[in-house]
């Protein structure tokens, strides 16, 4: 059964972090690769290895790694709703110094502001789970500062567009990572 789980554990996120791979040139648009984005594909290269290394080098709960692995692929349900929803809205980079040109509302942006950032925290956290250690608690810490700050900054470049009161009722209406329903 461990090993069973640890494969696919493996393919899962495997899988998933080639589907946030092929965005980088698949989806998002932008002139070029801002640092930041640099930074966190750096951390997507070596934290992938940690947990792998993780996942095959001790014993998990077999109950923790179904978990996990529940939770990661709702992470890559989401993160392929938001690349439906924004296709036409060529959506930038993380740390992209652009402005932004639009508002997307539609699939999960109508409950949710950053769904992709949402997504990359559901699959870090679920990958953790399936590791099932301790130690993966840092990576998803570093993850989610990250995630916030750049959603923080992209919300605030907001403020200096035309687009600041559409805005401003998009963030009465959705959630910032967490999804506000029936508003």
């Amino acid at each position: 059964m461990q090993l069973a789980l640890d494969l696919i554990v493996t393919m899962v996120s495997v899988a998933v972090i080639a589907s946030y791979s092929w965005s980088l040139r698949g989806h998002f648009a932008s002139s070029k690769m801002p640092a930041g984005a640099k930074m966190i594909s750096a951390g997507v290269a070596a934290t992938s290895v940690f947990f792998l290394y993780l996942v095959w080098s001790q014993h998990q709960s077999a109950a923790g790694q179904i978990a996990g692995l529940c939770i990661q692929l709702a992470g890559a349900a989401l993160f392929w709703a938001a690349i439906s929803a924004s296709r036409k809205a060529r959506l930038r980079f993380a740390f992209d110094p652009e402005n932004p040109h639009g508002i997307v509302t539609d699939g999960p942006y109508r409950y949710l502001r950053h769904p992709f950032y949402t997504s990359y925290l559901l699959f870090w956290s679920g990958w953790a789970i399936a590791a099932w250690s301790a130690w993966t608690i840092l990576p998803v810490a570093i993850f989610t500062a990250i995630y916030v700050t750049a959603a923080l900054a992209e919300e605030k470049k907001f403020r200096g567009t035309p687009l600041a009161g559409d805005y401003e009722a998009y963030k009465a209406r959705a959630g910032f990572f967490w999804p506000r329903f029936g508003s």
